[in-house]
């Protein structure tokens, strides 16, 4: 995988034999064909930064009554909020480049083999919960289309197949996504796009910038919601530039035109998130389009099973890529068909298991550029040896988020966060951002870090310029 034993998986000489050709491996260990340019990456995170969640997550910008923001403002924190957080996204779709290493096995080099289990159990449990949740949204779009007529469990099993099916060949489903539905998805969101702008679009909060800051901070959030699946799929780059570019730009258009168009929808019903499909649906052949993106929402849950799957790779590197994708979709269908609506505390939960994720890629990023990869220690081998020094920066980075923004996961993790705010004299302001905190908390620690990890990598350890020396394919 690499030019440095250093830093490969170390492939027995048998591994991914029986390997369909162009396709991603069967095995952890084995080289990754890189048949993806910029176009591929561009229309695949085009198709992410677009969803169904999108439209209604939009009123977490806007707010809700006399706390509404200004159109502008909302507009504006949409904007703000999504090319820093993708930028970040970005970073790690550099990593999976250089590495040519899926998400959890990129981070053996960061933590060691055995930690990097840690991560590795919490990155399953989100996208399998992800994973539910976007074959429940599916269900209920198809419902909405029909009025509410039909079988709910049938709409998740007929989801759960094309998820699964479109697992099995992942390349082949990431360039049907550029060929085919990238443009449908496009001509659709024009089309409501122009629908919408000519009703008019309200603004009842025009001229209120406050909560400006919250509302940018949780669209960063969703950007870097994807930093631990980034991997999976720019380890078949044929670049890195390709694959920073195409991920940036393809979901930085994305997500703002998906957010400015789900704020233009929820105006048109006062800001209630639950008629927001009625919204699409009330609009000259609003249904044919939105259709189109009922069926393209499987690229979500596609993302979730298939980088569920990677993601136990990292722990049974030898079995077949395809058993875990396909065990997996069964498993999130199954698990899928009871749901009909979802608590509080579990957009909380994986609120929860998502808020260690920026933390992490602050402490990847660092040791990546400027620590042990670039100085060619970057060692994802099965022995891997452990670095428990830099499970700290993670875990003070994940205070500080939790400390700024405490996951409504039940009443007693939130008084136990008021009384630590009570304890600290200081609590959540209107200008401190969870995210870029917990992003710069466990940064600055790991840079400080570095000298450490450069004294304890051992003379065995080939030394290597800059980390596309170190990871070089």
């Amino acid at each position: 995988m690499t030019a440095s034993s250093s830093t490969s998986l170390s492939a027995p000489a048998s591994a991914g034999a029986s390997q369909p050709p162009g396709e991603a491996p069967l095995v952890l260990d084995t080289d990754p064909p890189r048949p993806l340019g910029f176009r591929d990456q561009a229309a695949f995170w085009l198709n992410l930064g677009v969803s169904l969640i999108g439209f209604s997550s939009a009123v977490t910008v806007l707010g809700t009554g006399k706390a509404q923001l200004s159109f502008a403002a909302s507009v504006t924190a949409i904007a703000v909020g999504t090319a820093v957080g993708t930028a970040m996204l970005a970073v790690a779709a550099v990593i999976g480049a250089r590495t040519g290493a899926p998400a959890m096995a990129v981070l053996r080099g960061l933590f060691g083999t055995r930690l990097s289990y840690v991560p590795t159990v919490l990155n399953i449990v989100q996208c399998v919960g992800w994973g539910v949740y976007e074959l429940t949204v599916i269900a209920m779009g198809a419902e909405a289309l029909t009025h509410g007529r039909g079988w709910h469990w049938l709409y998740v099993v007929l989801a759960g197949a094309v998820t699964t099916a479109l697992t099995v060949r992942p390349l082949g489903a990431i360039a049907l996504l550029r060929r085919y539905v990238a443009v449908a998805v496009g001509v659709s969101m024009v089309y409501f796009t122009v629908q919408l702008v000519r009703q008019g679009v309200p603004d009842p909060g025009a001229g209120n910038w406050h909560g400006f800051l919250g509302a940018t901070d949780y669209v960063l959030a969703v950007s870097i919601s994807f930093v631990p699946l980034a991997a999976d799929y720019t380890r078949h780059s044929r670049t890195p530039g390709s694959a920073f570019w195409g991920t940036f730009a393809g979901y930085t258009v994305a997500q703002v035109w998906c957010f400015v168009l789900g704020l233009m929808a929820l105006l048109q019903v006062q800001g209630d998130s639950t008629k927001i499909f009625d919204t699409f649906l009330g609009v000259t052949a609003g249904w044919l389009f939105f259709a189109v993106l009922v069926l393209r929402e499987t690229d979500q849950s596609f993302a979730n099973v298939y980088s569920t799957a990677m993601s136990v790779h990292n722990l049974f590197p030898r079995v077949d890529r395809r058993v875990l994708t396909v065990g997996t979709g069964v498993l999130v269908t199954v698990l899928a068909l009871p749901v009909k609506e979802f608590a509080d505390w579990y957009y909380g939960f994986l609120g929860l298991i998502g808020s260690v994720f920026v933390p992490l890629l602050a402490v990847l990023a660092v040791d990546f550029f400027l620590g042990r990869g670039r100085h060619g220690g970057w060692d994802m081998s099965d022995g891997a040896p452990s670095r428990p020094l830099m499970l700290l920066p993670w875990l003070l980075g994940f205070v500080t988020y939790q400390f700024l923004a405490p996951s409504d996961i039940g009443a007693w993790w939130t008084d136990f966060w008021g009384r630590v705010h009570g304890w600290a004299g200081f609590g959540p302001q209107e200008w401190t951002s969870a995210s870029l905190l917990a992003f710069l908390v466990p940064a600055l620690v790991t840079w400080a870090l570095v000298p450490l990890g450069r004294r304890g990598r051992g003379a065995g350890a080939p030394a290597q310029d800059a980390p596309e020396a170190a990871a070089r394919p």
